[in-house]
């Protein structure tokens, strides 16, 4: 193709002529791009985002110099040529609201926030503009760079109360995330021609994307949460936030813009779930929409600013055969825990924080027979379990007034009226460990919980001390007695040096000998030492005893795969 002198063409009634030039000029092109098979099978929007990305990738290359709105004026334009006009129903929801009399776009009656559309600018335009899903590119965050996040930041300061002069936020926060982008989208454009802002585009769908996240989202941390690689998410104030990646902490250049945004975003998480974070209840554990736990303190108690703990919900689900696969265990350790659940041992989960225990907890619970009734019992409710007979309690804070609080303790108690075959304690952490261990003593077999501890014997332990800290002054002995016909199997995860998580013991407990619960190990990791990338070396090592539970397994009739993994 001969180049073409560049044409740089004036805004207003002067556009026309050019509207027509840029249409001789584009249109071959992109008919060689899309053909009609493809404007039948996509949406307007889709297609105007494709049309979009083909104007600006050739516009330079046939010399058209157009500024933003003259570019949506073009696609508008050819969306129409290529798909004939948009449906009235489509057109009808942005119609151009009379001006309020300080120049500002009113709220149409319908009450659904929009801007002025400039000359020439249809609806079709303004849900072409930055559709959350279509015109992210998946995230624009993802392939910008230092300097031009610096312009965005800047961008969105200068543009942010600008635009909630013009919108109504309330009118806002109901609509769905896709309709508002679409709509901001537009508006931004607007102001940044007005106030001589330049940006690029892959700048300007990080602007919008910025803005909603503010409006609708956790603000910063939407990026971080998108991050599949992430594991965790901690905020130390409104200038440090950390994350988890591969078992290993890194600080991110993420910020939030002061104190008081940082707060606005630990109010939006708690009220999603009707909790509150306040001076009068600076702690709060709360979940996420998609189903990561979140733990927030917030000052006097956090000094340098508000503290957020964020453990991402995994959106693909851990089996015990992709732990194997991690390295977490041995296919030998792996058929050991499918048997001991599938008999229906009660199996206590130990480990230290951000371990694996729920991990496995969950890939355990993958065992469980479609046909039990299981009821699950949590702080914040993080369990996945796949079963069709679940039930899922929650426990509940006190209100203002210090009255309504359900404790674990509660919902232990009451779950063993609700004629459960097994149930899930997420974690036992006080007084309801003497509950729990009465209702794995009462018929609930293949009961499951995960406890803090750094060896399957200071677990036992543990128990112990929350027995004594509820009040109960059982005599030591009767008190073990109690845990240990309670408890069959111990497993130990531990969170390496590495960042791998590997279990460590798998111990089963025994009985009483005088005032001792005797335990045995049954698989134990061996240390070896570490290869060329760091990552450590071991063996999963049978210790070779014979189970305890081999007459329970041979009631199942899995004794002999027993033998076969031992």
């Amino acid at each position: 193709m001969s180049e073409q002198p560049v044409l740089k063409f004036p805004d207003g009634e002067g556009w026309k002529d050019g509207l027509a030039v840029s249409l001789e000029r584009l249109r071959p092109i992109i008919e060689t791009h899309i053909d009609k098979q493809m404007v039948a099978k996509l949406s307007r929007g889709a297609l105007a985002q494709q049309i979009r990305m083909i104007v600006s990738k050739n516009a330079p290359g046939v010399g058209l110099d157009l500024n933003l709105l003259q570019e949506r004026d073009l696609v508008t334009t050819l969306v129409t040529a290529l798909a004939g006009p948009a449906p009235e129903a489509q057109r009808q929801p942005v119609q151009a609201p009379p001006p309020r009399p300080n120049g500002n776009a009113a709220v149409p009656q319908n009450g659904t926030p929009t801007a002025p559309p400039a000359a020439g600018v249809t609806s079709l335009e303004q849900s072409h503009g930055a559709n959350a899903a279509d015109d992210q590119l998946d995230d624009p965050a993802a392939n910008i760079s230092a300097a031009s996040m610096t312009s965005v930041r800047e961008a969105a300061d200068a543009i942010r109360p600008l635009m909630m002069e013009r919108i109504d936020a309330a009118a806002a926060a109901s609509l769905p995330r896709d309709e508002l982008m679409s709509q901001i989208s537009g508006l931004v454009g607007e102001l940044l021609l007005e106030n001589k802002i330049r940006l690029n585009q892959i700048e300007q769908r990080s602007l919008v994307t910025a803005l909603v996240n503010d409006m609708m989202g956790l603000g910063p941390l939407e990026p971080l949460l998108g991050d599949t690689d992430i594991t965790e998410v901690m905020v130390n104030g409104p200038n440090q936030i950390y994350v988890e990646r591969s078992g290993k902490l890194e600080l991110t250049d993420v910020t939030f813009r002061d104190h008081s945004h940082l707060m606005n975003i630990c109010t939006r998480i708690v009220s999603w779930i009707g909790r509150r974070v306040d001076e009068s209840s600076p702690m709060c554990d709360a979940r996420l929409k998609d189903g990561s736990r979140v733990n927030i303190i917030i000052p006097p108690l956090a000094i340098d600013g508000a503290s957020i703990s964020i453990r991402k919900f995994a959106e693909k689900k851990i089996t015990l055969e992709k732990m194997v696969d991690f390295g977490s265990m041995s296919p030998q350790m792996m058929k050991l825990l499918q048997i001991a659940s599938r008999c229906k041992l009660n199996i206590l989960i130990s480990g230290g924080t951000g371990s694996g225990k729920t991990t496995l907890l969950n890939a355990l619970s993958r065992m469980i027979d479609g046909g039990e009734r299981v009821v699950t019992i949590e702080d914040a409710a993080e369990l996945q379990l796949q079963q069709p007979h679940v039930v899922r309690l929650e426990t509940r804070p006190a209100n203002l007034e210090g009255q309504g609080e359900v404790t674990i303790r509660d919902l232990v108690k009451n779950s063993l009226r609700m004629r459960p075959d097994r149930i899930i304690l997420g974690e036992c952490r006080g007084a309801e460990a003497i509950d729990m261990l009465q209702a794995m003593n009462t018929g609930h077999e293949g009961s499951m919980s995960t406890v803090h501890a750094n060896n399957p014997r200071e677990a036992l332990t543990r128990l112990e001390n929350m027995i004594s800290m509820a009040g109960f002054n059982l005599p030591a002995k009767a008190m073990r007695m109690q845990v240990a016909s309670a408890i069959d199997l111990i497993c130990q995860v531990s969170r390496m040096r590495d960042g791998g998580r590997r279990i460590t013991h798998v111990a089963e407990v025994v009985g009483v000998e005088g005032d001792i619960i005797t335990m045995q190990d049954l698989y134990l990791y061996k240390y070896k030492g570490e290869d060329s990338g760091g990552k450590l070396v071991g063996n999963y090592e049978s210790t070779g005893l014979r189970p305890k539970f081999m007459e329970k397994a041979s009631y199942f009739g899995l004794d002999k795969a027993l033998l076969e993994v031992m």
